[in-house]
């Protein structure tokens, strides 16, 4: 009626209609009317007082509730509804007020939801149809008017915030009040032109190094914010245009119908429309534990961010976004990554011992340059002494203390290995990086290294041994196996039970797109394939059944009965069937009559049951999935909310099959010949079990089973203590589990020392995949409770990716060990050889400028070529890591402190005999140790790329990163030599000089290879550290 008023924002119009028409109008017509506009003009003023005394909300734009009277001609009494007042910019301009919106789910009112003529009320004025949801082409407006299903995060950490906290390391700060004081020295002495050159060298080292920390920091940051996109993009049901389809939790709309199930997170705020047995789990937003029962009448209210324990329902949405609880909350949450996995706790261990012994060094190096500097042992570049007494003035005696003392702090910055947790940052992120596009997403840091050292994995077979494509090959009606298209081979009432059995007891849905003539199933494979069948073999038709009788209750799937049930009245003859479904042998064991294929009702009697149990062995034999269908007719007046389990009628059995993936096979013998077990726990029987054991490899095809390799849940379960620990590394499969026996396998397995990677889709899976080293969840067909329960997301769901998950990790421990077996070469090198020439000649040959140029290459571009090697197959032909081994093995002792030795050697043979050897002053010798010394670590990188392996040039065309370092490294050396004299403090080499350091450094290689053919013994030469 009020659509005839002119625009809403037309005020003299209206005032004018109130008169023009009150002629034409009855006086219903004028009530409503006069109403309608003592709402409007009361609103307005209401909003402008309380818009002033309340907060403002940040919602979208939002309009008035239209209240319109539906008259019928006939009658003079009216009825109150909602309707949509179009305006020009917006479709749903007239839409309530979206702070009511919000309010009515966040505040649970239930009184203010049935004054608005409860869902089907909001659905009208959202308009949203209920059966068929909104139309496609509305989403963008929607998403104009009601905001995005998006939440406002805090600003990311910028570049600037990371070279800050660079800033905030101790030794940094002290190695730049040195270059401060000897910057302000050096001016005073020889004047701001060549004054400047050392303190500003240093500052300028300084600076360069914490750039560099700071930018890798930085990109680091970025990946793994857009890896947590990534893992936040959950795909949700929804049902539009009559079409139930998948889509992005961001992409939800305020009226989208979302479908839940099992184990689904609540995507945005909303109503509960229609579903069975819902259950809750609201604790990551309330706190508590227990779950919550929703439903149409006392509690239809569906926050966002809650997990659905059980049942399945249909929800409306009424906000998205910033508009709900749980984005408000995840707004305020920063998101910082401050998890340090096991690898790094060990590192900044290591780093700490290792940190201590160079400041005691430098300590003793101070200590020994103070005395022999006030004693008079020292001389200047002129040959004179430095330090003569009174005739010494305090400025130079300042600015040789601030030498020292930097020298002194040089060196403790250079024997901290800060380049190691650096190293770890950087291999974990390059390889969360590549795992991506290996189809398996990191979701905790830590997965990455210990899958490195799992000794068992315990994988699921629907989806990760097999291809989760199912498809009904084989159906049976009690004893008669019927072949294909057989709706006309059955009586019309047994075709009548089977299509109901289908078609009510189902979590699908089929939606006939009437363009192409074709239907379209969504919903799980086990689902789709049955309802596939039943539409096409059967000439089941789902909408008109579905009009034909009333669903009372409904028995959602439990992964312990293995059956879901349902039961509903005709309402043709008003008779109540109660039909289950489900694990074949579960299923029969309820029946004690089937039907044929005439309709006629036969007893089961001992010789025909054990015919059915021979048919569903023969089936699941061949590697089948059986799943069976059951009926009883129940008598009005029984209590339909418990569905009875006793006296069934078996209308027939199907068999599905799920091939094996085709890389299955393959992926279990890499695992075997890693020295990892894999053991199969699936919720099949124990035939189909075996059955696709032997198909996959776990089993031994053509040898007979050993009775320990074969149990099922139940005798799992009943094993004493004792057995269980006894028999559970025998066993290799196990049949009929529940996900309780899951838990109990993986918790016998850790108490006898193995590192355990499971695999688990379901909700019941989430105490698995949390009680296990690595939890693997599956990314197509697990549930949002199981991923966020696990460590690491599959995303294709198959086994092969988690043999490519296990080799990364293999590669994540290795490369660390590469870094570390370079980083400490160098770091001994450089204290033993500054030590030595600091005690005996009271000078050392590295300057502090020199050493942070060598820290440079140790921490961060060392750290990038050799923490960015990718996983190689070698990997796999080791045995698994253990949770107690060193992470300095003795083959890196044995190769560090072979190229140690021989660079120390080399060096101070330099330091005392260079000027004699080359013929050279003192600042040529000094550049020639510091150029030996950089080219070393160059070649020595080459050796760390392999640790036992004697040919080091192996795959190294594929790094090209690696490549790339060692060419910017080489490069900024000869900057530093040949450009950077006074930054430097290095002299100019000619090209023999060059050629001699070249030669001298490339000796590594050869001894690298010598070395490495000198066995060393199993146990560990530091057996009482542990790293």
């Amino acid at each position: 009626m009020v659509a005839e008023i002119q625009p809403l924002y037309d005020i003299g119009n209206m005032l004018y209609n109130i008169g023009t028409t009150s002629l034409t109008l009855t006086k219903a017509k004028k009530r409503w009317r006069l109403a309608y506009f003592t709402i409007y003009f009361s609103k307005a003023i209401a909003k402008n007082v309380i818009s002033k005394a309340l907060p403002v909300s940040k919602f979208p734009p939002y309009s008035v509730i239209e209240i319109i009277p539906h008259i019928d001609d006939d009658d003079d009494d009216s009825k109150v509804g909602v309707d949509i007042k179009e305006a020009p910019d917006h479709h749903f301009y007239g839409i309530i007020d979206q702070t009511q919106l919000v309010n009515i789910v966040q505040n649970k009112d239930l009184e203010t939801l049935r004054g608005l003529d409860g869902v089907k009320g909001l659905a009208k004025a959202l308009h949203t149809h209920l059966e068929n949801g909104i139309d496609c082409h509305d989403v963008n407006e929607r998403t104009t008017v009601f905001g995005s299903n998006t939440y406002e995060k805090p600003p990311p950490k910028g570049l600037f915030y990371f070279v800050a906290e660079a800033f905030k390391d101790v030794t940094i700060l002290i190695l730049m009040g040195c270059a401060v004081l000897s910057l302000g020295f050096g001016i005073k002495e020889d004047g701001i032109k060549d004054g400047w050159y050392e303190g500003g060298s240093i500052l300028i080292a300084v600076f360069l190094v914490i750039v560099v920390s700071a930018v890798s920091n930085f990109r680091q940051e970025k990946q793994f914010d857009s890896l947590s996109k990534i893992s936040n993009n959950i795909k949700i049901d929804v049902v539009r245009e009559g079409r139930r389809q998948k889509v992005s939790i961001f992409d939800i709309v305020v009226g989208d119908i979302v479908v839940l199930n099992v184990g689904d997170q609540i995507p945005a705020d909303g109503l509960f429309i229609d579903g069975h047995s819902l259950l809750v789990d609201e604790s990551s937003m309330t706190g508590e534990s227990d779950q919550i029962d929703v439903n149409a009448v006392s509690n239809p209210f569906l926050i966002s961010g809650a997990k659905v324990a059980d049942g399945h329902c249909r929800m409306l949405v009424l906000s998205v976004g910033m508009n709900t609880t749980w984005g408000k909350m995840m707004s305020s949450i920063t998101g910082d990554n401050n998890e340090q996995t096991p690898l790094q706790s060990r590192l900044n261990k290591l780093t700490s011992s290792i940190g201590k012994v160079g400041l005691a060094v430098a300590i003793l190096v101070l200590v020994v340059m103070l005395i022999r500097y006030f004693t008079g042992s020292t001389k200047d570049e002129n040959g004179k002494q430095e330090y003569n007494g009174k005739h010494t003035s305090v400025s130079e005696i300042l600015d040789s203390v601030t030498g020292i003392f930097s020298a002194a702090v040089t060196i403790v910055v250079v024997a901290i290995p800060e380049g190691l947790p650096l190293a770890v940052t950087l291999t974990l992120a390059y390889s969360m990086k590549r795992m991506m596009a290996d189809q398996a997403m990191v979701r905790k840091l830590s997965a990455c290294e210990t899958m490195g050292s799992a000794t068992v994995i315990c994988t699921d077979k629907t989806g990760t041994l097999t291809m989760n494509q199912m498809t009904v090959t084989k159906f049976w009606l009690g004893l008669e196996y019927m072949g294909e298209h057989s709706s006309k081979a059955i009586a019309l009432q047994v075709l009548e039970l089977l299509h109901e059995g289908v078609g009510f007891n189902t979590t699908g849905t089929v939606f006939k797109d009437t363009t192409r003539m074709v239907s379209e199933y969504s919903g799980s494979p086990t689902e789709k394939a049955i309802l596939s069948w039943a539409v096409e073999d059967l000439d089941m038709d789902m909408e008109k059944m579905k009009q034909g009788s009333t669903v009372l209750h409904v028995e959602t799937f439990n992964s312990k009965k293995k059956r879901s049930g349902v039961s509903i009245r005709r309402k043709d003859d008003n008779t109540i069937h109660v039909h289950w479904k489900g694990a074949a042998e579960m299923v029969l064991a309820m029946c004690s009559k089937y039907y044929n294929s005439n309709g006629c009702k036969m007893v089961i009697d001992n010789d025909s049951r054990k015919q059915l149990e021979n048919i569903i062995e023969g089936m699941a034999a061949g590697s089948l999935r059986c799943i069976a269908f059951a009926y009883k007719k129940v008598q009005e007046g029984t209590d339909y909310q418990t569905l009875t389990e006793e006296g069934l009628t078996l209308l027939g059995i199907v068999g599905l099959k799920d091939p094996c993936r085709p890389g299955s096979k393959k992926a279990i013998e890499t695992c075997r010949s890693a020295g990892v077990d894999i053991k199969m726990i699936t919720g099949d029987n124990v035939f189909t079990a075996k059955a696709i054991a032997t198909e996959c490899g776990i089993l031994e095809p053509g040898q007979e089973v050993c009775e320990d390799e074969v149990v099922e849940g139940i005798q799992f379960r009943n094993f004493t203590d004792e057995e269980r620990m006894q028999k559970v590394d025998k066993i290799r499969v196990m049949a009929r589990s529940s996900p309780f026996d899951k838990l109990l396998m993986v918790k016998c397995l850790k108490q006898k020392g193995h590192v355990v990677a499971v695999t688990g889709d379901g909700t019941n899976d989430a105490p698995a995949l949390k009680e296990a080293d690595i939890g693997l969840s599956m990314g197509i067909q697990g549930t949002e409770v199981a991923k966020q329960s696990s460590d690491i997301v599959i995303l294709d769901d198959d086994i092969a990716s988690v043999s490519t998950v296990l080799m990364w990790g293999r590669c994540v421990y290795t490369n660390i060990q590469k870094f570390i077996q370079f980083q400490l070469t160098v770091n001994v090198a450089a204290l033993v050889i500054n030590f030595i020439a600091a005690v005996t000649s009271g000078a050392v040959p590295l300057t502090a400028v020199q050493l942070l140029w060598v820290n440079l290459i140790m921490d961060t571009l060392g750290a990038l070529a050799l923490a960015t090697e990718g996983p190689t197959k070698e990997l796999l032909n080791k045995p698994p890591v253990g949770r107690v081994e060193p992470l300095i093995t003795n083959i890196m002792w044995r190769n560090l402190l072979a190229q140690a030795i021989f660079q120390i050697t080399v060096l101070l043979t330099f330091q005392f005999k260079g000027k004699a050897i080359f013929n050279v002053d003192e600042r040529v010798k000094d550049t020639i140790i510091f150029n030996t010394f950089v080219l070393c670590q160059v070649f020595n990188e080459f050796n760390s790329r392999k640790l036992e392996k004697r040919n080091i040039f192996k795959g190294i065309h594929k790094n090209r990163l690696f490549i790339g370092i060692i060419g910017i490294t080489l490069i900024l050396q000869v900057v530093m030599v040949e450009f950077l004299k006074k930054f430097a403090d290095t002299e100019r080499l000619n090209g023999v000089q060059w050629g001699i350091c070249i030669g001298i450094a490339a000796l590594s290689w050869p001894i690298g290879w010598v070395v490495k053919l000198i066995p060393v013994p199993n146990k560990p030469f530091l057996s009482y550290i542990r790293c």
